[in-house]
Parts: C-alpha cells; sequence; structure tokens
C-alpha cells in the first residue's frame, strides 16, 4: 500500500498532536507538515508536497477558509479536508463548493479521517452522513423555489449520466467501464461541467450536482 503523504493546519497544538498520534496505527499514511495557521501551511506546502490537508477553519494570519482557495487553486493535485468545531451546513456549502474535498467534524473518530484520507485520494471527494444532509435539505429547498428561465441549468445525457455515477461514489475508472467509454473521455467530462458551472474540484461537482438537482 502506498503511502500517503498529509499535512495539518490547526492552532491546537494539542489537537494537532492528538490527530496525527491518534492516526500513527495507520501505517500508510505519514504526516509531512505542521502549521498553526493557514499561511505558515503555505508556506511549508512547497517543500512538503502533501497529498492531503487537514484543515481548521478558525486560525491566526490566515484562516483555513482563505488557505484552502489557495490551495484549490495552486496545489489542484493536493485534497483538502475541513476538520473543524463548525456544525454549520453554511461553512460546508461554501467550502465544498470553494475548493474542499471533505468535511469532518472535530467529534470524527480516527477510523473515520483515515477513511475520509483514503477515499479522497481514490475519488477526489468524501461525503459523510454530517454532508449528505446538507446536500438533501439543500435539494428540498432548491425543489421549492420556482424554476426560472433565466438560471436553468442543462447539462446533456451523458453528462448527467457522469453526474449521477460520480454521486454514487465511483471512480473515473469505474464511470468509464460502466458506460463504455475511456477514463480521458469522463476526466474531459467533469473538467467540462467544472468549468461551465465555475467549480474547483470534483467535490464541488458532487455537491453542485445534488444541490440543483441534475442527477435523478
Amino acid at each position: 500500500m502506498s503511502i500517503i503523504k498529509v499535512a495539518i493546519a490547526d492552532d491546537h497544538q494539542l489537537f494537532r498532536k492528538g490527530v496525527i498520534l491518534s492516526l500513527r496505527p495507520y501505517t500508510n499514511i505519514k504526516f509531512v507538515l505542521e502549521a498553526e495557521n493557514g499561511q505558515e501551511l503555505l508556506d511549508g506546502m512547497a517543500a512538503a508536497q502533501p497529498e492531503v490537508v487537514l484543515m481548521d477553519l478558525r486560525m491566526p494570519v490566515k484562516d483555513g477558509i482563505e488557505a484552502t482557495k489557495i490551495i484549490s487553486r495552486d496545489y489542484p493535485n493536493t485534497y483538502v479536508i475541513v476538520l473543524s468545531m463548525y456544525e454549520d451546513e453554511r461553512f460546508v456549502s461554501h467550502l465544498m463548493e470553494n475548493g474542499a474535498n471533505g468535511y469532518l467534524l472535530k467529534s470524527a473518530d480516527p477510523a473515520e479521517i483515515k477513511k475520509a484520507i483514503v477515499e479522497v485520494m481514490a475519488k477526489g471527494y468524501y461525503l459523510n452522513n454530517f454532508v449528505n444532509k446538507v446536500l438533501l435539505k439543500k435539494s428540498h429547498v432548491k425543489a421549492r423555489t420556482a424554476p426560472s428561465l433565466n438560471n436553468e441549468i442543462v447539462v446533456n445525457d451523458k453528462e448527467r449520466e457522469v453526474l449521477r455515477l460520480l454521486c454514487m461514489e465511483f471512480t473515473a475508472s469505474e464511470i468509464a467501464q460502466k458506460m463504455d467509454i475511456s477514463p480521458r473521455t469522463v476526466e474531459a467530462i467533469k473538467d467540462r461541467l467544472m468549468e461551465r458551472f465555475n467549480l474547483r474540484n470534483t467535490a464541488g461537482l458532487v455537491f453542485f450536482s445534488v444541490k440543483n438537482n441534475l442527477i435523478d
């Protein structure tokens, strides 16, 4: 099993050390960077080259929201999992649509954190029960909103099927097999949709699709 390089940013040293210690039994996870604020994290990114970042939101100097946006822009191959005390759907929506690949509460146990790290590496996103509840609520709110021809979101059948399978947590390779197309075509469809809807990553695309009822 290949080693996953992980960074953690949190201004509470005891919490940082606790997370690192709790994940030590998982030998495929290696922490390569610790930071006590968003700016310190960004300063160390180039040298450490983490594949996954565990990101707190409320930090001095530069907060996790801004740091997540910058990492999504400057390090597109690095996945960000928010690890926050804020059980607030506004944070979930904003972060998932602006670069985060997953959102965990700090009460999450080590097994779930490990699962999130592994899944974002495999699929590009991790959706747990908390995030799914936010998606479901937003989907219901959207359904009660009167339609408008001015802001209608249109996708073709192939795009809709790719979105449906993404939301079922299939990887690009698995989607390609199911649709009898190449993985490159799947990635091209994803890239086209993200550009069209001004989204940063697969997690944002999944979140956007469910919120806007683009899948059955």
